[in-house]
């Protein structure tokens, strides 16, 4: 037990440090679960509509691939189980999984962890009180979001196994993130690598859910945001479901904890790539430096989206089919924030959720600058003849074409396997690649308030995380929650035109481009007037 001496002082500490994030993470989450069971109530008032959704949407792959079967379609809270189940346990898991790497290896890599255990710590207390952190969390969404439901009058047990598989989604992710965070010497490194588990994770639902009778179904048990479904909340709740998510997550702490003894302290697993004995003649500027430090990146994301924007693409022909068993669903599907033709609503709505992602790539490509000068590599890099603006522009320019390029690997997926399956391969992928970059200015945005924040107030860089989640909820739940225009209107990614579908009017794009100038523009002019760290 000498290996956890210090745990409880150490989550009194992450406590302390995290005492705006978590509140905020905590009843952010637990607040959209109660205003979406309310917007679900006044949306699907009566249980003839609930029928009808759950009857055509339940069976038809785009929305099983987008937001998994309808286990009960009677109740409000079947339908919140099946509108924001999917959405709020990818949310629980992020937070989980950020958590444990915020108190894990961005502590060690930052040296201070170093500092702590030079004290009467043991060796293992610095996983143990991120995982108790990142756990205790998600449980507070759980049982938070549980009893808010009761309140609201929704059934106690149904209420209580949705909160309890939330809250299971945090602990495997927590897991998740234990266990990454010992692979790589960043914790850069180790967020991506938890997050391509959880996108995995997503996916193995989504394409299992979408398969139908005769398809590959089992994929859904291999994901754990699927068993957020097998639990069927408010249905015949599967109760045995929920001991899933704490054995797995135990099993991953239990391998994390093994891995922190057999590696050196400030070292990760994965072997570092040496480089060459001589340095390229590219990094003798800050653009190739910023070329060498982003390109992994980029090119991860860009062939994940591709892939995102395939799966969703080859399941696009199923919504026309589902409109032609049932006429009346088009009125549903005008309720959810489309109009237009049913394919080209699918489609708009699943090209801006893609756009929301590819707006991470861009927090981490600014991120990296923020990285870079905590990590004091940045000072000696200025201290040549480099100038801090060209440092900057070198990141901004990746996080700049790389939204558009990441954006573009994902419309061409969708274009290809959509227009094989309609037979027009070219004439798709030409509408949906363009889609899906007419979401750049927004997600040029977010990368504007990302280095608005590291030029002007550098310790808060981080919150650009917040905005983006803010951004999600307004676009995805923001029409469920009859939220007024002005409030919608506080996310740029309601200024983009529903496309395909409608036509395309440059107004807003350029709007949205000068909203993003004038962000970098303060980031640029702050960072040149503060000291480097």
């Amino acid at each position: 037990m000498t290996a956890l001496v210090g745990t409880g002082a150490l989550v009194r500490l992450a406590l302390r440090r995290d005492r705006v994030l978590l509140p905020v993470w905590v009843l952010g989450l637990v607040g959209t679960t109660l205003a979406t069971a309310s917007g679900v109530d006044e949306l699907y008032g009566t249980e003839a509509l609930r029928q009808q959704i759950g009857v055509t949407a339940g069976t038809n792959p785009a929305f099983l691939a987008m937001l998994g079967p309808v286990h009960d379609s009677t109740s409000t809270g079947g339908i919140l189980a099946w509108r924001w189940g999917v959405f709020g346990a990818l949310l629980t898991g992020l937070m989980a999984m950020f958590l444990v790497t915020r108190h894990t290896r961005a502590e060690e890599e930052a040296g201070r962890l170093e500092l702590i255990g030079s004290t009467a710590t043991g060796r293992h207390a610095p996983l143990a009180a991120a995982v108790t952190v990142s756990g205790l969390a998600s449980l507070l969404i759980g049982l938070l979001s549980a009893a808010g439901l009761v309140a609201l009058g929704e059934a106690a047990a149904g209420s209580v196994a949705f909160g309890l598989a939330l809250a299971a989604a945090g602990l495997v992710f927590a897991g998740v993130g234990a266990v990454t965070a010992q692979l790589t010497e960043g914790a850069r490194s180790a967020n991506a690598i938890s997050g391509a588990v959880l996108g995995v994770a997503y996916l193995l639902r989504a394409v299992g859910d979408a398969a139908g009778d005769a398809g590959p179904t089992w994929l859904t048990w291999l994901s754990p945001i699927g068993w957020l479904e097998q639990v069927r909340a408010f249905a015949d709740e599967r109760w045995w479901v929920l001991l899933l998510s704490p054995a797995l997550g135990g099993v991953l702490v239990g391998v994390a904890s093994a891995l922190v003894a057999r590696r050196d302290h400030g070292g990760g697993l994965l072997p570092t790539r040496l480089g060459p004995a001589r340095a390229p003649a590219s990094l003798g500027s800050a653009f190739g430096l910023a070329w060498r430090l982003q390109r992994g990146v980029l090119l991860g994301w860009a062939l994940s989206l591709f892939g995102l924007g395939a799966v969703y693409g080859a399941v696009a022909r199923g919504v026309e089919q589902m409109l032609d068993a049932n006429p009346a669903l088009g009125q549903v599907i005008s309720r959810m924030g489309g109009t237009g033709a049913v394919v080209d609503v699918y489609l708009a709505s699943i090209l801006g959720i893609i756009g929301l992602v590819g707006s991470v790539y861009v927090v981490q490509a600014i991120l990296r600058l923020r990285a870079e000068e905590s990590g004091l590599r940045a000072e000696p890099v200025l201290a040549t003849p480099v100038r801090r603006t060209s440092w900057v522009a070198g990141h901004l320019l990746f996080a700049t074409v790389g939204a558009a390029v990441v954006l573009a690997a994902a419309g061409l997926g969708a274009g290809l396997v959509h227009g094989v399956r309609v037979g027009d391969v070219g004439g798709q992928v030409v509408r949906l690649v363009g889609a899906a970059v007419a979401h750049v200015p927004a997600v040029w945005v977010v990368a504007g308030i990302a280095l608005a924040l590291f030029g002007v107030l550098p310790k808060l860089t981080p919150v650009v995380w917040a905005f983006l989640v803010v951004f999600l909820l307004l676009g995805q739940l923001g029409p469920l929650l009859g939220l007024d225009r002005w409030a919608m209107d506080l996310s740029p990614f309601s200024h983009i035109p529903k496309v395909p579908g409608v036509e395309v009017t440059a107004g807003p794009l350029v709007w949205l481009t000068v909203v993003a100038g004038v962000l970098v523009a303060v980031g640029f002019a702050g960072f040149r007037r503060r000291d480097i760290g």
